[in-house]
């Protein structure tokens, strides 16, 4: 999965945690806390009165308030679980309506749009299903409780009558204040359930906030030189790597010499832990042993804006933010016009931008959407063009373009990053079999690791296999 790809999941877990559970901490919760405690007093000052005016009503309170706990013990664990398996099932929802809408072309092109609304009215009939089932059993508790409400006013109206002695004015209060008994139990118990269920958004948060972060962003007592890296060793050092505890390891034991300047095609079938090696560079997932050393510094030891802001990756998924292009191209604002023209035209995209009205200020909209995907990768390529640091990776960074885009591009970076350490994951082996090395890897280890010309002569290996498949040889 290309580090695009890690960020569009997160941007979606932050989406689903932080809009409806947010607004219920903010705003709901504060509420329901406030009438809870109201109609707590409420019914206190309701029983105190009663009991003051008819004291023998008590035989007949103390029974009911037994049942009304019950009552209240069975309905709250019930609602509870059905608000947070109805929220559990609400993310899905804006998950899938998210994906619909960044990728409505591509659905509209293969007029797969009745499938997309099925499953959109799937995943919201069985949240429907749960919401529904949490109206029901306030309904149920509603019905429970005003026949409990209904039972005290009966019980003071009788005792009222029969008690010797009684005036009108102790039997009117009585009586008025247990007609308020109804509504001040229903709204009692609703309240107390209405703040159980809401805390449901303040368990999703706390369990999202003690998720492990990242390493420190900069290390004050590891820092790197300035120039480094400046000869673009990497040495991976009987490496392995999980993407969570508990899982398999996708890189085992993986051990090799890349030397500066050298490239390497990194190749294998699915699963083979191709982009995780890449990951790993990034230490987007951490090593559950061995290490990666670049130019003699441990890349575990330092903060992870030194690591990341010293090495490019060209990602396979083309995404850009929304802004003017010159934005897109330089975040930071770090190079002059000039430099950001001669970015564009090595990456084959002068002629376009200059054809522009606005030129380097042209909105690209959401997500790059008014630019074509092959397009969206150039812009991404002349980015890496500017940054030109002494390690390049490429993950399936050609995989949009058509086969003439794509010889232009490795012509470029053959070119402008001669001298620079590339790392290229591929499926088109056409693209590197001019490379120094070629890394097999299957099942996150590393089959062969030679130069192409060594491979292809041993009909044995593995890349030789693969070459035959593609016709290569």
């Amino acid at each position: 999965m290309c580090i695009i790809c890690q960020c569009d999941n997160l941007y979606l877990i932050l989406f689903a945690r932080f809009s409806r559970d947010i607004e219920t901490i903010d705003n709901v919760l504060a509420i329901t806390l406030r009438n809870l405690l109201n109609q707590l007093f409420n019914v206190l000052a309701t029983f105190i009165v009663i009991t003051y005016s008819t004291p023998i009503i008590v035989t007949v309170l103390m029974p009911v308030l037994v049942i009304y706990y019950i009552i209240q013990r069975f309905y709250i664990p019930t609602s509870r679980q059905l608000k947070r398996i109805e929220s559990t099932t609400r993310s899905p929802i804006y998950s899938h309506f998210g994906e619909s809408i960044s990728g409505a072309s591509t659905i509209r092109g293969y007029q797969l749009q009745e499938r997309f609304i099925q499953e959109s009215r799937s995943q919201v009939d069985k949240n429907m299903v749960y919401y529904f089932a949490g109206i029901a059993s306030n309904r149920w508790l509603g019905f429970r409780l005003e026949f409990l409400g209904n039972l005290i006013v009966f019980a003071a109206a009788i005792f009222a009558v029969v008690t010797p002695d009684n005036t009108g004015g102790k039997v009117g209060l009585s009586i008025s204040y247990a007609l308020q008994v109804t509504s001040a139990l229903n709204f009692l118990v609703r309240n107390t359930s209405d703040v159980e269920t809401n805390v449901v958004s303040v368990e999703r948060i706390k369990e999202y906030s003690e998720e492990p972060t990242e390493a420190e962003w900069i290390n004050s007592f590891r820092r790197p030189p300035k120039d480094w890296p400046d000869y673009g060793n990497v040495r991976f050092n009987n490496y392995s790597t999980r993407y969570r505890n508990g899982l398999d390891l996708v890189l085992r034991g993986i051990s090799c010499d890349i030397r500066g300047g050298e490239r390497v095609g990194i190749v294998g079938r699915t699963g083979a832990g191709k982009s995780s090696l890449t990951v790993a560079l990034f230490r987007l997932i951490e090593s559950a042993g061995g290490s990666i050393v670049i130019d003699g510094h441990k890349i575990s030891d330092m903060g992870l804006h030194d690591l990341r802001g010293k090495l490019t990756i060209l990602p396979q998924d083309p995404v850009l933010f929304s802004g003017t292009l010159r934005m897109n191209l330089d975040p930071f604002d770090q190079y002059n016009d000039n430099q950001v023209w001669t970015a564009l035209e090595l990456s084959h995209l002068k002629t376009f931008v200059s054809g522009l009205d606005d030129g380097l200020n042209h909105e690209c909209g959401e997500g790059g959407q008014n630019l074509s995907v092959g397009q969206r990768q150039l812009v991404c390529l002349a980015r890496t063009l500017l940054r030109k640091t002494k390690i390049l990776v490429l993950d399936e960074a050609t995989a949009a373009v058509d086969m003439e885009t794509d010889d232009l591009i490795q012509k470029t970076i053959r070119d402008e990053f001669r001298g620079c350490t590339v790392l290229t994951i591929a499926h088109r082996l056409n693209t590197i079999m001019d490379y120094d090395k070629i890394m097999v890897l299957d099942q996150g280890l590393i089959k062969e690791f030679d130069s192409p010309g060594n491979l292809l002569a041993d009909s044995s290996t593995v890349f030789h296999g693969m070459a035959r498949d593609a016709n290569l040889v």
